[in-house]
């Protein structure tokens, strides 16, 4: 199978997971910071509706369902690029090594996401959360990566 073609297939699995794990704890933080679980990720929407997206507290399909559906996308294509560029690695099935990797693939993604684009492409939910906040969100999405590439390996 073609490296790119393998790539994505655990790339749908990994930003799966990754974008599941990412955005429970963007609804956590959202809760205990705002007292919304929907604020950060209706703020992800921001790329459609303006800044007006970052004040949506309830969940609706104007809002949430386009940042949801952009975080995920976000996912899978940061997923794909970390399962093509560390294949060799991660098809080693060291748990260790693996969470190394998908640490340093989140922090790239962080990285890109508020230094190489342009602030109209910035996720959003840095509108809605604190530094430290985003920290965990970037966590999650690391861990989510590492669980993915786990899971397409799991025998």
């Amino acid at each position: 199978m073609d490296k790119w073609e393998t790539a994505l297939q655990r790339g749908l699995v990994s930003g799966t997971t990754s974008s599941l794990l990412s955005t429970a704890a963007l609804a956590a933080l959202g809760k205990g910071t705002s007292n919304s679980m929907f604020g950060p990720t209706n703020a992800i929407s921001h790329w459609i509706w303006g800044d007006r997206a970052a004040r949506q507290d309830e969940p609706s399909v104007k809002y949430t369902l386009p940042g949801y559906l952009i975080h995920h996308a976000s996912a899978t294509f940061w997923a794909v690029l970390f399962e093509r560029a560390c294949a060799a690695e991660l098809d080693k099935r060291d748990t260790a090594r693996t969470i190394g990797l998908a640490t340093a693939a989140s922090a790239v993604a962080c990285f890109t996401d508020y230094q190489l684009t342009p602030r109209r492409l910035h996720p959003g939910y840095e509108k809605r959360l604190s530094k430290p906040s985003l920290a965990v969100v970037y966590g999650a999405f690391g861990l989510g990566l590492a669980a993915g590439a786990m899971l397409c390996r799991h025998r």
